[in-house]
């Protein structure tokens, strides 16, 4: 992020936001992950803990991405990935991989974001701002049926404008469907009073945070 603002700053990286977010889930969760940052989720799960991850193309039980040599071409997730798969992984058809999401069986999906509202509102889909067919693809249903909804997104805009907003400006993609944003600067839930500050990157300051944050911040 080039801002002098953020001089004496280190934000988190996308392998340390994807360690964040694994080191976060429960024993025992099913979690879906969404195309892009999400998929990093996968290298950082704790080995001592049982977590098994769903792909809406049909896999339970997903592993990290496959590495070259090993890579099975028939094995992929939603995003076309190359991927692993854990021992006892169950592979499924895609009209039962959409049910067990609409079914309230996934107990948490993390999603990218173009926007977050304060009263979790999720935009994700499109901006509508080129003549790009928009597609939503499986994100309204995971963002609707799974049990918990996370993000994972970089704080701001490439050119600065706010993702963490109080009224998302673009087609949502869900309403109230967001439980927590982590971001390069800090992790954030989303509370009936809004957005409240869990942790925050080195060198982040309470007034940094808010300055790059489009609506209210409460802190501990």
């Amino acid at each position: 992020m080039a801002d002098k603002r953020m001089a004496g700053c280190k934000p988190f990286s996308k392998a340390e936001m994807a360690a964040l977010v694994a080191a976060d889930i429960p024993e025992g969760w099913h979690v879906n992950l969404g195309i892009g940052l999400p998929t990093l989720v996968a290298d950082h799960l704790p080995m001592n803990r049982e977590i098994l991850l769903h792909s809406e193309n049909g896999i339970l039980g997903m592993g990290p991405v496959a590495q070259r040599e090993s890579a099975d071409p028939w094995i992929v997730n939603a995003g076309k990935q190359n991927v692993s798969l854990v021992r006892g992984a169950s592979l499924f058809h895609h009209a039962d991989s959409f049910a067990m999401i609409r079914g309230g069986h996934i107990d948490l999906c993390v999603l990218g974001a173009f926007e977050i509202a304060a009263n979790g509102d999720l935009a994700n889909w499109t901006t509508s701002s080129d003549d790009r067919s928009p597609a939503v693809g499986g994100a309204m249903d995971l963002a609707t049926g799974a049990r918990n909804v996370w993000v994972m997104t970089q704080h701001v805009t490439k050119s600065g404008e706010h993702k963490l907003v109080q009224q998302c400006r673009y087609p949502l993609t869900a309403r109230k469907a967001v439980g927590r944003v982590y971001s390069d600067l800090a992790v954030i839930d989303i509370t009936p009073n809004g957005f409240s500050v869990r942790a925050m990157a080195p060198g982040v300051t309470p007034a940094l945070l808010q300055d790059l944050t489009g609506a209210p911040l409460q802190f501990p």
